[in-house]
């Protein structure tokens, strides 16, 4: 199938983009169009107006701050995964990139891009909230932070309000006596998952965990920030972690998992309790080494 008509458009700045997006009429925006393009061939989605960010040199640009790193709307996945410095500075961002579709993909593909999207299936929104991101967005009343965990309201769903524009994401740095693991389950390599987890972890001098940061994803319809497995092993080392008590609390408060073709609710519960206690040993394996 071809997609519906619309009309094309190509803002060369910001503001020009933002003014677009609340004057035009049913507009929508194009950054990488890995998931927004296969909608439009299938009718799934339908609009007047698209605006193509493309074009937007303070958009493509991903820089490290003083504590933060700051990725812009049309930088692409592929541009992280392979920038070592940006890999050192979040790694659970580039360890969470190869499992997203195929390198081709992502050579197109953009972080904002899938953060936007917001599959509860997806890596990058977990990783975002696990890491305790945020996403900078902007229109004609002016620009706005919003934290990772109030942005994801439900299956394709954000806090994104009419006329508002993703201008970037930001994701803390890593501390040195930090480790990171992405751990999911899927039909095959780089499709979405049926379950998975994203986990970060510093430890202190003596190995004890002092910071955590853990989300679920592909068990509910948002990415799941997982407080009680933080609370969990705050403080532990890894010798004395109780591997089933972890993955208890990891679904513990699941209380509507998906179920489909893919897994039952059955199923993914059980596989989310297993990712998750790998991903933690995984994580803290790293961050003790």
């Amino acid at each position: 199938m071809k997609a519906a008509p619309f009309d094309y458009h190509r803002p060369e700045t910001i503001d020009d983009a933002a003014d677009m997006l609340g004057a035009l009429p049913d507009a929508r925006v194009l950054a990488g169009g890995q998931s927004l393009v296969p909608m439009l061939n299938l009718r799934l989605a339908y609009f007047d107006n698209l605006i193509d960010i493309r074009g937007i040199r303070e958009l493509s640009m991903a820089s490290t701050l003083s504590d933060t790193v700051r990725i812009g709307a049309s930088v692409t996945q592929a541009e992280v995964e392979l920038n070592s410095d940006l890999a050192r500075s979040v790694p659970l961002v580039a360890r969470a990139l190869p499992f997203v579709g195929h390198f081709p993909l992502r050579n197109r593909g953009t972080v904002c891009g899938s953060i936007a999207h917001a599959d509860p299936a997806a890596e990058l929104p977990a990783v975002l909230v696990a890491l305790g991101g945020t996403v900078e967005v902007t229109s004609t009343s002016g620009r706005r932070e919003i934290p990772a965990g109030e942005f994801f309201l439900g299956t394709w769903w954000t806090a994104l309000k009419e006329g508002e524009l993703v201008e970037a994401v930001r994701f803390p740095i890593a501390g040195d006596r930090s480790g990171c693991a992405v751990r999911e389950v899927a039909r095959r390599h780089g499709d979405f998952a049926i379950a998975g987890s994203a986990v970060h972890v510093e430890v202190d001098d003596a190995g004890c965990v002092a910071h955590s940061g853990i989300a679920m994803f592909g068990v509910a319809s948002t990415p799941v920030h997982a407080r009680e497995v933080e609370e969990l092993i705050r403080g532990a080392r890894l010798g004395d972690l109780d591997i089933e008590a972890v993955g208890a609390a990891a679904v513990a408060g699941l209380d509507d998992i998906p179920d489909d073709s893919n897994a039952s609710s059955l199923e993914r519960r059980t596989l989310a309790a297993v990712v998750a206690r790998r991903a933690v040993v995984d994580a803290l394996s790293e961050a003790t080494r």
